[in-house]
Parts: C-alpha cells; sequence; structure tokens
C-alpha cells in the first residue's frame, strides 16, 4: 500500500472513523537466542527450547488512539480468524468499522460475509507497511531467549506484556503511528 494507497482505500469504504491495523503472530516453544551483555572474555550460553508446539496471537491496534485488542486462536484459518474480528467488532460496540491486514489465505472466504467490519487488503509481501508488526517486535525483544517449560507460561508473560502496552496509549502511538497513516487516518475524516 502506497502512502496515497491507503487514503483511497478509506475512501472507497466510506471513510471509516474507527480503523486498525491486523495481522497474527505465531507463539511457539521453538525458542530463539536474544544478544545478552556480559563482560568481555565471557562465553554466554542461553538454553533454547525446542519443542513443536504453538499457538497464534492476533493483534489490531488504533494508531492514532493508541488502542490495542488481541485474541489467541489455534490456527489462522478463516473459521478461527472471523470470530476474532467479530468479537472485537462487539466489544467495540461499533467502534471497530475498517481493519487493514495483508492478503493471507485466513483473511478471505465465505466465514466473512457475517462480519461487517470493512476489510482493507494491503499489497502482497509487505510487512513494512503494518504496523503490527512493530508491536511483535516490541513483544519478541522481551519474551524470547528464555526457556517458559511450557506454552502457557509462554503466553501468559505475552499477555503481561500486551497488558502493560495496553496501558501505555503513547508507547503504542510511538510504535505504530507512523506519519503517512496519520495523515492517510485524518485526511479520512477522522480527528
Amino acid at each position: 500500500m502506497e502512502k496515497r494507497g491507503l487514503s483511497e482505500r478509506l475512501e472507497a469504504e466510506g471513510s471509516p472513523e474507527s480503523v486498525f491495523f491486523g495481522d497474527e503472530m505465531r507463539l511457539g516453544l521453538i525458542g530463539q537466542v536474544r544478544r545478552r551483555w556480559a563482560p568481555q572474555g565471557v562465553k554466554i550460553r542461553q538454553p533454547v527450547e525446542f519443542t513443536y508446539e504453538w499457538t497464534y496471537l492476533n493483534v489490531a491496534v488504533d494508531p492514532l488512539e493508541g488502542a490495542l485488542k488481541w485474541k489467541w486462536t489455534s490456527n489462522m484459518k478463516a473459521e478461527s480468524i472471523a470470530p476474532v474480528l467479530e468479537s472485537w467488532e462487539d466489544s467495540l460496540e461499533g467502534s471497530f468499522e475498517a481493519i487493514v491486514w495483508d492478503g493471507a489465505k485466513g483473511h478471505q472466504g465465505e466465514e466473512y460475509d457475517e462480519v461487517e467490519v470493512s476489510r482493507i487488503q494491503q499489497p502482497p509481501y509487505s510487512p513494512e507497511l503494518q504496523p503490527v508488526e512493530r508491536i511483535f517486535r516490541y513483544l519478541r525483544a522481551r519474551i524470547e531467549g528464555i526457556v517458559y517449560g511450557e506454552l502457557q507460561a509462554k503466553k501468559e508473560a505475552v499477555e503481561r506484556e500486551l497488558r502493560e502496552l495496553e496501558a501505555n496509549p503513547e508507547k503504542i502511538r510511538s510504535l505504530t503511528c507512523w506519519d503517512w497513516i496519520e495523515e492517510a487516518l485524518t485526511q479520512s475524516g477522522r480527528t
């Protein structure tokens, strides 16, 4: 989505007042080694988990308001993601009018026929246009490099980070409200 592309798509959708950006992150027990500080000459050994078990974190962010929504699913299929969109729509009582996301297979299909949220698709292979990726990077920096033992413990660590982030709308804005996004959302009639 080019800088002007978002403005045009929002206009085509009737200039929705409430626009969220959304995406999914796979969270599992295959650990990642992270950089750590140590005295010079001291070799660091990090334990790493290697268990094939995972879940998916669905995140939506409103960059202007600094609002954050999330929900867990067991897969990335439309029959799992469509109810997430409906639950966000219900919980925000009509202030969830549009979502901007990629063209993943799970974001398409007849499961979305009853969902009243406008879906604006980003161009393929363009994670640099997705502000939720910054939320994911923020989370990974805080949760990876630790052995959790079980998936539920890792999910709880993510939940703690998300609640802390949710309580700080300015932090969310600083991560996600890029100039071109702010310009497009304010041009679409939103203040």
